[in-house]
Parts: structure tokens; C-alpha cells; sequence
């Protein structure tokens, strides 16, 4: 036995810093090189770490908080101070093959010292969208909340995953507690649920719930122990619906459109003519999933119609609420919601209206006879041992499809600490009476159109230029009219002065889709959008 410090040039199989204690085995080619090289077996030596410190900051704590003092400085700075400064630009454009050459994406194999560190932090901050911004409009959410920033640095730098009470005693008590509370504001006194990545995989979840609910033999013997199975949704549903169809196995084909009306809700007696004609084709209803608060319009299903059809027919009853889940806070407008608290299951983002940071995403289940885990849990030894010293039934995780999964309820925790559910209430019923400030002074401006009266925050309008005003009458004019959303929008982005998000809809072309969210914005915020867009507009 001897020891020796050992590594292959290229492939670098042991550190500079590292020795091994070792017998030496056979020659052996290295695979990138060709060449031969003494390789030790892996039963053959052990690795020891000797006192030359690696070139980073590991084992260096002094240095280590100095690089994090910098960095949050530069995130106070650049994120906070200014990112959220109406003087400021929303975003600094730059072309794809530029913006490249600017943040040199090329990961090396040697480290770079901190102040080159801290100088790609600035930049990364410098060319990304501030969607804390208070012209930031461009998606479903938007806007900074310090408390909940708090929360999320908190849960960085913990760095605990959600499933076990071992890992993560504080944030399973917490999420179960957050879960509750937004039980009670759907209506229940008692339930389940679960904080999922994004408002996507909570419908997804509920797909599977509903179907396993209805042949639980699925879960062992897959598609062929089912029945060809029917879901039904509105044409505005967001389109995780038909992707969710898709990925569980149960195939496009499976998803039933349902008429809506000219507000953008869903039609209960088309969904009756919907489920007979799924029936009459051999397929099996199993669940309905409803939209509370649509991606474009805004609409708000009418559930307690949609409810009576899945009572009568013994569907699930889904509610996608991710958007529009928020208004129950709001003793104003929880009207729009009247009936949801008949649903079997509610997807809710308070990451969008209440601005809790992304992501914040629960799943809420009125099912009180665990559902969720005998659907999803696999009751893996190596992690939910049964004979733990606690209660095994704080261990969570085996609810989940996930194993690994990041702590999101604190982010929301600390901010309704801080706001309380007055507070919250206060942030939605502002969102609605900015909105309907923005719809009375476009009414006042010419140039601007309606494309319905919004019921909620997402107003939806037109921007006629100079050159289409009171053309409405020539057969080119709606052509004309969708191209330019599209030109404004590059003007704004590449100005940095403004998002706005865009699209057509059915036979209409496009329109922007303006979202007031932000719980910063004032009524110069709305000055601001429609004086930029006359501004930006003003030549063609």
C-alpha cells in the first residue's frame, strides 16, 4: 500500500486537493483521452480530504456571508429599490445571440473570483423582466410583497423538502394550517389538500383523484382496467385541462367542450346535451371541471347550476380557481363564487391576485377520507418508516406524485401574518376598483374599444390607431385591426416601458388583456397605460 495523489487529466476523477489511499490496480485506457492511466477500483481506496481548502467558499463562513451581504445588497438595489420604480425601465430588451454574448452562459471548469460573481448576479438581474414593476401587466401575476419575499428567502436558505415532520416539522404544521384556512374560505369545516408546483398540476391532481375515486383498481392495473372516460369543460378553460388528459393517459379525445355564452361562462345545458352524447358514444362521465375566473375574459362559471348537473349525473366537480380563487377573501365580490363550497376539489394561486411570489399554487379536497394518499402513496420504507417516534401521520409526502418538494406555504403564511385577512381583502377589493376606473377612462378616450364589460379584473380592449378610427365598415378593417397589438408590443418591450399581454379570441382578433393585479398600482398606473399606448400608437 503507498499513497499517492491521483487523477486523469482530462476526465479529473479526484481533485488536486485530494489524496487516495490505494493498491494500484491494472492500466487502464481513459475514455476521453485514450491514454492509459493507473485507475484505482472503487472497493480499493479511500478518498480523504486534506486541509487545502478548495478555490470557493466552502468552509470559509466569514467569506461566505460576505458574498450573500453583496448579493442581497444588489437585490435591494436592483430588484427592490428600482425594479419597483415607475422611472425605471420594466425591462431591457436584447436579442437572443446578444443577450448570450452578455451574460456568458459557458459553464467552465474553473471558479471565478467574487467580484466576477457579483458582477454576473448584476447582470442577470439587469437584462430579466421586472415583473414586480408597476407597468409589468403582461401575466397573471405581478407585483412584490415584502412579507412574502421574506418567506421565500426563509425557505431558500432552509432548503428543507416538504415531506416527512423529521425534515420539516414547522412547515408541515404551517402548510396544514394555511391549508385550513383556505378551506374554511371555500366553505368547508373540514377537508384535505396540498401545496402543488403550479395550477397546472393541481387540475392534473384532481383528474387523477376524480378517476381514482371512481375505479381505483387503475391505480395497479392502469388503462386497460378502465372504461373509455369523459371530462367535461367550458372552450375557456385553461388549457392544463386538455394537457393534464393528455399526460394522465386518458387522451384529448377524452375532454368534453362546453358551449359558454358571450361573457366567456360555461353553458349548463350544453353540459347536460354534452354529457348525453358522451354517454350515447359509450364513454363514462366522470368529472366536470369548472373555470372560476378565466385566463382571457375573466369569466366566472356559474357552479351552483354546474353543481346540479354533477349531482344529478354523480360527477366530481373540479373548480379551477387559480386565478380568480382569491375574490373569497373579498366579503364585495365572493359572490362571483357562490356555489364553489359544493365542489369535490379547488385550485387555487394565491401567487397571482394576492401576489404571494411564485410559486403558491394549493389543491383543496372536501374529501375527509384520505383520498390523497391512497391514490398517490407508495409507502416507500426508506422514508415513511411506521414505526417512527412521532406521529407517522404528520409525514405528508406520500400524498404527493412528487417525492422532493419545495416549502411554499410560508411565503403566504407571513404575509397574511402581516396583513391579515382584512388586509388581503383590502388588496383584492382595490384590484376591482382600479379596474373599473381603467374601463371609465378608456370609455372617455377615442381609440379605444371594449371587447366586454369585465366582471373582473382582466380588462380586455382594443387600441384603434389614427388610421382605422371610424373605418369600422371596410371589409380589411378587422384585419388591420389585429396587427396592431402585435407592433405596440414590440414597441413597449423594446422601449421598457410597459407589458402588456396580447391574443385573439374565437372569431375576434387580437385584443390586449390588460390585468390589474399589483398591489402597488395607483390611478396614474392606469393614466400610464393608456397615455403609452396613445403615445406608442400615435403613427399608425
Amino acid at each position: 500500500m503507498r499513497v499517492i495523489s491521483w487523477s486523469c487529466d482530462c476526465c479529473l476523477y479526484v481533485t488536486p486537493s485530494a489524496v487516495l489511499v490505494l493498491t494500484l490496480s491494472k492500466l487502464v485506457v481513459c475514455p476521453a483521452s485514450g491514454s492509459l492511466e493507473r485507475r484505482p477500483e472503487w472497493k480499493d481506496f479511500i478518498l480523504m480530504a486534506d486541509s487545502k481548502p478548495l478555490f470557493s467558499l466552502d468552509g470559509d463562513p466569514m467569506a461566505a456571508e460576505a458574498l450573500l451581504r453583496d448579493v442581497f445588497g444588489i437585490v435591494v438595489d436592483e430588484v427592490i429599490r428600482k425594479g419597483t420604480s415607475a422611472s425605471e425601465k420594466v425591462c431591457e430588451w436584447k436579442e437572443p445571440e446578444e443577450l448570450k454574448r452578455l451574460l456568458d452562459l459557458e459553464l467552465r471548469s474553473q471558479g471565478e473570483a467574487p467580484e466576477q460573481i457579483l458582477a454576473r448576479c448584476r447582470a442577470v438581474i439587469r437584462y430579466s423582466v421586472k415583473t414586480c414593476h408597476p407597468h409589468f401587466f403582461n401575466q397573471l401575476f405581478s407585483g412584490l410583497d415584502p412579507h412574502s419575499l421574506a418567506g421565500r428567502v426563509i425557505t431558500e436558505s432552509l432548503n428543507t423538502s416538504q415531506y416527512t415532520y423529521e425534515i420539516a416539522p414547522v412547515f408541515v404544521l404551517m402548510e396544514e394550517e394555511v391549508l385550513k384556512k383556505l378551506r374554511a374560505l371555500v366553505g368547508w369545516s373540514s377537508g384535505d389538500g396540498v401545496f402543488c408546483p403550479g395550477g397546472s398540476i393541481s387540475n392534473m391532481y384532481a383528474m387523477n383523484l376524480a378517476r381514482y375515486q371512481r375505479y381505483p383498481d387503475c391505480k395497479q392495473r392502469g388503462l386497460r382496467g378502465l372504461p373509455p372516460l369523459a371530462l367535461f369543460t367550458s372552450k375557456e378553460c385553461h388549457y392544463s385541462i386538455k394537457k393534464g388528459a393528455a399526460f394522465l393517459g386518458l387522451g384529448t379525445d377524452s375532454v368534453w367542450i362546453v358551449k359558454t355564452d358571450e361573457r366567456g361562462k360555461m353553458m349548463p345545458e350544453d353540459l347536460e346535451r354534452q354529457i348525453s352524447l358522451a354517454e350515447a358514444e359509450g364513454a363514462v362521465p366522470f368529472l366536470v371541471s369548472a373555470t372560476s375566473g378565466t385566463t382571457v375574459l375573466g369569466a366566472f362559471d356559474p357552479l351552483e347550476a354546474i353543481a346540479d348537473v354533477c349531482q344529478r349525473h354523480g360527477l366530481w366537480l373540479h373548480v379551477d380557481a387559480a386565478w380568480g380563487g382569491s375574490v373569497l377573501l373579498s366579503q364585495t365580490h365572493r359572490h362571483l363564487l357562490d356555489g364553489i363550497q359544493r365542489a369535490d376539489s379547488v385550485a387555487w394561486n394565491p401567487h397571482k391576485l394576492l401576489a404571494a411570489g411564485l410559486q403558491c399554487s394549493a389543491l383543496l379536497l372536501r374529501d375527509t377520507s384520505n383520498l390523497l394518499r391512497r391514490c398517490h402513496g407508495s409507502q416507500a420504507s426508506y422514508l415513511f418508516q411506521q414505526d417512527k417516534f412521532y406521529d407517522v401521520a404528520l409525514d405528508t409526502g406520500d400524498k404527493m406524485v412528487q417525492c422532493g418538494r419545495r416549502v411554499d406555504c410560508l411565503k403566504l403564511w407571513l404575509m397574511w401574518k402581516a396583513q391579515g385577512g382584512q388586509g388581503l381583502e383590502q388588496r383584492v377589493d382595490r384590484a376591482f376598483a382600479l379596474a373599473w376606473y381603467l374601463v371609465e377612462e378608456l370609455k372617455k378616450r377615442e381609440g379605444f374599444e371594449l371587447v366586454i364589460e369585465p366582471e373582473f379584473v382582466n380588462v380586455c380592449f382594443w387600441f384603434v390607431p389614427p388610421s382605422l378610427r371610424g373605418k369600422q365598415e371596410n371589409p380589411d378593417y378587422s384585419e388591420r385591426l389585429a396587427k396592431v397589438a402585435p407592433v405596440l408590443k414590440e414597441r413597449m418591450v423594446k422601449e421598457g416601458s410597459m407589458m402588456i399581454g396580447y391574443q385573439p379570441h374565437g372569431t375576434r382578433g387580437n385584443f390586449f388583456r390588460m390585468v390589474v393585479a399589483n398591489p402597488a398600482l395607483t390611478r396614474a398606473d392606469m393614466d400610464f397605460l393608456l397615455n403609452e399606448l396613445e403615445r406608442l400608437g400615435q403613427d399608425l
